[in-house]
């Protein structure tokens, strides 16, 4: 079965893949300007061992941080999407899931206080949770 192309449950996938180009382009602006300051070679920063050189890695943290708990969110509205669930509350969690990582990868990218920083990833988590519990609840009843 495809999916409606204009099922609401489209906005919040396609807002995570924006916030992860944008965490992409963040990563490389200021890995490519930090190789830049500190005259680093390409080359001497081949591995992921070699990369601890670099001093600001909070973008690449982020960065895979996005390859995490935000692919349990697409797999569900994946399932939301082709199954043709409508929901309003799966909608809502949708968008409150993203709206919390957006504000993670905004403290991560920046200031970086860990404090701030869980409490982000500590209520993305439980939101994510409480879209499958939705999902399972659905399936099994």
């Amino acid at each position: 079965m495809a999916p409606e192309m204009h099922n609401p449950m489209l906005w919040p996938l396609f807002a995570m893949v924006l916030l992860t180009l944008l965490v992409w382009l963040r990563l490389y602006q200021t890995r490519l300007a930090e190789m830049k300051r500190r005259r680093i070679h390409p080359q001497s920063v081949a591995t992921s061992a070699q990369m601890a050189a670099l001093e600001d890695t909070r973008a690449a943290d982020n960065f895979r941080n996005l390859f995490e708990l935000p692919v349990l969110f697409y797999a569900a509205m994946l399932l939301i999407i082709f199954g043709q669930i409508q929901s309003m509350s799966l909608l809502v969690l949708a968008w409150i899931f993203v709206a919390l990582r957006f504000l993670h990868s905004y403290i991560h990218c920046t200031y970086n206080r860990v404090k701030d920083r869980f409490s982000a990833y500590l209520f993305s988590g439980l939101t994510l949770w409480a879209i499958w519990a939705i999902l399972v609840y659905q399936w099994l009843g």
